[in-house]
């Protein structure tokens, strides 16, 4: 393997195992920021070394085990004397003197670790936006592009944020847990956002040659899961938990054989998952008992229970949808759920209404660079027969798709306005 395509593989598998290591040098370090520098280390380590050796044949248990030799290493160099790090020392060279092979996997089980490390850094010390952006970013290996495209702000401002949370978190000494009572209510609407946010990303990769992350699908829907018994009776954790449960009933049919993305409309229903449905539907009916039925996850989760329940796409209830955004809006006043509303109004009003809509949002500041408004844009203008002026938007929204599958299919539907046109 070249050097170039070593990197390569290192990096992916980074990718996956970066959120283990943290979670893990976390618990045993009590310090999430050194955590994450140590884990950053162990990839430079990596980086030098993988393409002299090559890949091992277990690279995750070969990153565990550096990370932690590297922080035993470190609490050995500070010298640190008092009773807690004396403490930590003794249970790290315990751990090491039973450590196994390079080859042998560790910490498979990260059990409620993720979760425990995202509360931590939701800490009501730390402002809402750069505790969420901290999370993302350290504990669940999102990168400072993907972020930044959650946010519809600069990579830039994110980066600031993140910077000014760790030094917080730092200087702080923020307790690794998981709160409960009052505390735990502080910090929820922000965990909440941050497997909101996983899941999305998961959903509809920012980047990358493919359309979909399963592995962060999973995670975010595991965190959903355990949140629901840390937060029982919380009906935002309930109602998140629907929404992913939901979303991800389609995920078998969402992409082709080679990946290609299929839009709703256009989904085979029958590759649905039925029983992952169920569970979304109960989930929440669960967050409604406990009179959270307007909440914003609530009110999304309803929306797409709307599609889960139709037979096919005539029978969806388009004004019960256009109804949910409309409240959703109320809530949120976000030009995303403006744009989401503008499809449903599209399905119940005719496109001429829609595109009033999308016309109204075209100088929003936010989605300046947001690559689905003119892709919108651009079928409701296919739908009117305007298709020049589709296959301009089309394009448009092709320069702005960083996700490669996403950038080919609205190259294709740029071309198929573009033959219309001539036909």
């Amino acid at each position: 393997m070249t050097v170039a395509g070593t990197h390569q593989t290192i990096l992916a598998v980074w990718r996956i195992e970066q959120p283990r290591l943290i979670t893990s040098l976390a618990r045993l370090l009590r310090d999430v920021p050194l955590a994450e520098d140590l884990t950053q280390e162990t990839l430079t380590v990596a980086l030098e070394r993988w393409p002299k050796t090559g890949i091992p044949e277990r690279p995750g248990a070969w990153l565990m085990t550096t990370a932690k030799r590297r922080a035993l290493d470190h609490l050995r160099h500070r010298r640190m004397l008092d009773q807690k790090h004396e403490m930590i020392i003794r249970e790290m060279e315990a751990e090491e003197q039973i450590m196994p092979d390079l080859d042998t996997p560790l910490d498979d089980d990260i059990g409620d670790e993720m979760l425990r490390l995202i509360f931590t850094a939701c800490h009501p010390l730390i402002s809402r936006e750069a505790r969420v952006a901290l999370a993302l970013r350290m504990i669940c290996g999102l990168t400072t592009s993907e972020i930044a495209r959650a946010f519809l702000v600069t990579e830039a401002a994110i980066a600031q944020r993140i910077v000014r949370a760790k030094k917080t978190l730092s200087e702080s000494g923020l307790g690794y847990e998981t709160p409960h009572g009052e505390q735990l209510s502080q910090r929820l609407a922000s965990v909440l956002e941050v497997i909101y946010l996983i899941f999305n990303e998961g959903y509809t990769a920012a980047r990358g040659d493919n359309w979909f992350r399963l592995q962060l699908c999973n995670e975010a829907l595991r965190l959903g899961r355990v949140l629901t018994s840390v937060a029982p009776q919380e009906p935002e954790a309930h109602a998140l938990l629907a929404l992913m449960e939901l979303n991800a009933s389609r995920a078998a049919a969402r992409t082709d054989a080679a990946g290609n993305p299929i839009l709703l409309l256009e989904q085979n229903r029958g590759r649905w998952d039925q029983l992952q449905i169920q569970r979304g539907l109960k989930a929440l009916m669960r967050a409604q008992e406990l009179h959270g039925a307007g909440g914003i996850y609530a009110l999304q989760a309803a929306i797409i229970a709307c599609h889960a329940k139709a037979m096919n796409a005539d029978e969806t209830d388009w004004r019960r949808i256009a109804d949910l955004y409309a409240e959703l809006a109320g809530l949120l006043h976000s030009p995303i759920v403006e744009l989401n509303r503008a499809v449903a109004i599209g399905m119940v009003e005719g496109t001429e209404a829609a595109l009033d809509i999308i016309e109204s949002l075209r100088d929003e500041p936010a989605l300046k660079n947001y690559h689905l408004l003119p892709s919108v844009r651009g079928d409701l203008l296919y739908k009117l027969g305007r298709y020049d002026e589709a296959g301009r938007a089309f394009e448009a929204a092709a320069a702005l798709a960083e996700n490669k599958r996403e950038r080919d299919l609205l190259m294709r539907r740029a071309g198929e306005a573009g033959a219309a046109a001539k036909g």
